[in-house]
């Protein structure tokens, strides 16, 4: 089967970082569904593996962690999905990933695939859609509908892929008020349209930029990027006994910052429940399930903000060094072998 992979790290504008090959055709498991895989979106996790995980002596390392495409085969103990389904997943970081035309899945972290969309548009989501509702639902503890009415909601780095969400997450689910973050008139623009109630600029104190809208403190807020730099901003534009959560990997953080104020912090890892194999795997099923709906009904929409072409290894080096730039607006998405 072809396939995109490396062998050892390297920057993504080095010809040799990532390589079109060929690998065996992989045999499910007894939960794994077999997946021809139809379109792939890239993350900053892929960036991150590439630039960390130097691949066994020999061995080419694939990465690619959402794809939407159609079973081929399934496992012996699999119940939920047959031959012929469309899918969507966001994979499991322990296991080759889905920049591959086949991929092994364990049918506790796939969703069927939202009817109303084409793969393109729905590889844009899962791993992002799954990082937002843990984080918003299951990290912050905000209660769906009328009660978080009262409560408000900042999103530092609100056009990303997981702010993109995230953003549309809290505004049709919650009652919060939804703040996010951009800093370029594109950008705030795409906020916007996916329902924040205001929008401000990173670049300037945070806390600053909320007095300019007439809020004075926050209840929540999410941090996609940069916490480190944002943190004393995050936490003078926090409400005393408010909440923090992040998803990003800073290398100092001083949390006696969160004291005073009585802060709680959290953190939220989408892969956590497949590396572990915890008891409640299948909840990510059932929230691509669910999301599927929500999508269908028209309550959410996809965050593709690319399209970088088919799925080859010259395409993944370019959209590798598109989020390396930190300019990404949306999702960069990739189709076909």
């Amino acid at each position: 089967m072809k396939a995109i992979g490396y062998t050892q790290s390297l920057p993504s504008s080095d010809a040799n970082s990532l390589l079109d090959i060929q690998l065996p055709e992989p045999t499910p498991g007894p939960r794994d569904l077999l997946v021809e895989v139809r379109a792939i979106s890239v993350n900053p996790v892929d960036t991150k593996v590439r630039q960390r995980a130097q691949p066994a002596e020999g061995q080419y390392k694939v990465l690619g962690w959402d794809a939407a495409g159609v079973v081929r085969a399934v496992g012996s103990e699999v119940s939920l999905f047959k031959p012929g389904d469309k899918v969507w997943y966001a994979g499991d970081l322990t296991r080759p990933g889905s920049n591959a035309e086949l991929q092994l899945v364990d049918e506790r972290i796939v969703g069927p695939m939202p009817q109303s969309l084409d793969f393109a548009h729905a590889a844009a989501l899962p791993l992002t859609t799954i990082t937002a509702w843990e984080l918003l639902f299951d990290r912050l503890q905000v209660a769906e509908g009328k009660a978080s009415a009262g409560q408000s909601l900042l999103i530092v780095g609100a056009a990303g892929g997981v702010g993109s969400i995230l953003t549309q997450l809290a505004r049709q689910l919650t009652g919060m008020t939804v703040i996010g973050t951009a800093s370029r008139p594109e950008t705030q623009e795409w906020v916007r349209n996916l329902g924040a109630h205001h929008v401000i600029d990173h670049r300037k104190p945070l806390s600053e930029e909320l007095k300019r809208i007439g809020v004075g403190e926050v209840t929540h807020v999410a941090s996609l990027n940069q916490t480190e730099e944002h943190l004393a901003e995050i936490v003078a534009s926090l409400r005393p006994q408010g909440r923090l959560a992040l998803i990003d990997d800073p290398l100092n953080l001083d949390v006696r910052l969160l004291k005073q104020k009585s802060l709680s912090l959290h953190w939220e890892f989408m892969y956590t429940r497949s590396m572990f194999q915890t008891d409640d795997m299948i909840e990510q099923h059932k929230l691509l399930q669910r999301v599927a709906g929500l999508i269908d009904s028209g309550v959410l929409k996809t965050t593709l903000g690319e399209h970088f072409g088919r799925i080859d290894a010259a395409n993944l080096r370019r959209a590798h060094a598109l989020l390396e730039s930190n300019t990404a607006k949306g999702k960069i998405v990739l189709e076909g072998f």
